[in-house]
């Protein structure tokens, strides 16, 4: 359409108004394209093909690969292993989460005060947050060992067990460690972030509170809760995402554990894809994964936002 000279063009909108920013800026693209290459490789087209697979029969040594439809999904409903592996998941999260975040919040308090050497205590209660995961799980291995390890000698030497326990090796005992463990590496991470809220607080709401008559506990309760509400609620979601997809300690302490008692579903989807090379099967347990996750994540958002605005 022609337009006469001097009538205003009227502004692009919607689609044409993007495009045209693109065009307008297109050296732009030139520098984020190897970005937006490997996400697109490897990022995006891989979702989309994982979801592909999951409704094929996929093995990496049968070259036939059928199209199953729903059945992966359907097939969950009568696996055993998967069922097993959800329930340890869940007693992970539910022993690891609030336990992370109620030792990180106490050594943020207590780091919180003036006291001497308060940025070294600092950095040494962060450094097992920076270690990677592998190297910890192997320090932790040997702490845990029935024969040398450092945990069983000092638990002797305390009188507090007669004999070496067998940590990793006991149905009863190999989850409760690999928590610990989880624990000792996170905590510093948590701290950090529980300080960072805690100095953001203004001193005023403290000193309204001492001058209403309240005492440490009531400040404490009453102010301190409050105003970290924000980053409760990031460390809760973070927190179950996160041990919702806890593979390597599993992998390298334990690999499932005795009766499977510490094998998790992100550590099943690694054997069902590359122990027993069906790939459609771990597909479909990786999209019931995510789902999990995001229903859980919906649902904290929901009810948490009330308190966490506060």
């Amino acid at each position: 359409m022609a337009y006469v000279e001097g009538v205003r063009r009227p502004p692009r909108s919607g689609l044409r108004k993007v495009l045209y920013e693109m065009r307008r800026e297109w050296s732009a693209y030139l520098y984020i394209s190897p970005g937006l290459l490997m996400f697109i490789v490897f990022t995006a087209f891989a979702l989309v093909f994982s979801l592909y697979i999951s409704f094929h029969e996929w093995s990496l040594i049968d070259p036939a690969k059928p199209f199953v439809g729903l059945d992966n999904y359907e097939f969950l409903k009568d696996d055993s292993r998967f069922r097993t592996a959800l329930f340890n998941t869940a007693y992970f999260t539910l022993l690891s989460v609030p336990l992370g975040i109620i030792v990180g919040l106490l050594l943020a308090l207590l780091l919180n005060k003036e006291m001497r050497a308060r940025s070294m205590f600092r950095t040494l209660f962060f450094i097992p947050s920076v270690t990677p995961f592998v190297i910890a799980a192997i320090i932790w291995k040997w702490v845990y060992n029935a024969d040398f390890g450092l945990l069983n000698y000092y638990l002797q030497k305390l009188h507090i067990i007669d004999e070496p326990l067998l940590w990793l090796a006991d149905p009863d005992l190999a989850m409760p460690a690999i928590v610990l463990m989880s624990v000792w590496a996170g905590a510093g991470g948590t701290m950090l972030l529980y300080l960072a809220g805690l100095q953001s607080i203004p001193e005023e709401l403290y000193e309204a509170a001492k001058v209403d008559g309240a005492g440490p506990w009531q400040r404490l309760r009453y102010v301190t809760f409050p105003m970290l509400a924000p980053t409760t609620l990031f460390l809760i979601v973070v927190g179950i995402l996160g041990s919702f997809q806890v593979f390597v300690q599993i992998f390298v302490m334990t690999s499932g554990g005795p009766l499977d008692r510490t094998t998790t579903i992100a550590y099943y989807i690694y054997q069902t894809a590359f122990k027993f090379y069906e790939m459609g099967y771990a597909t479909a347990i990786s999209w019931v994964l995510f789902a999990i996750l995001f229903v859980f994540t919906v649902i904290q958002f929901r009810m948490s936002r009330r308190w966490a605005e506060f």
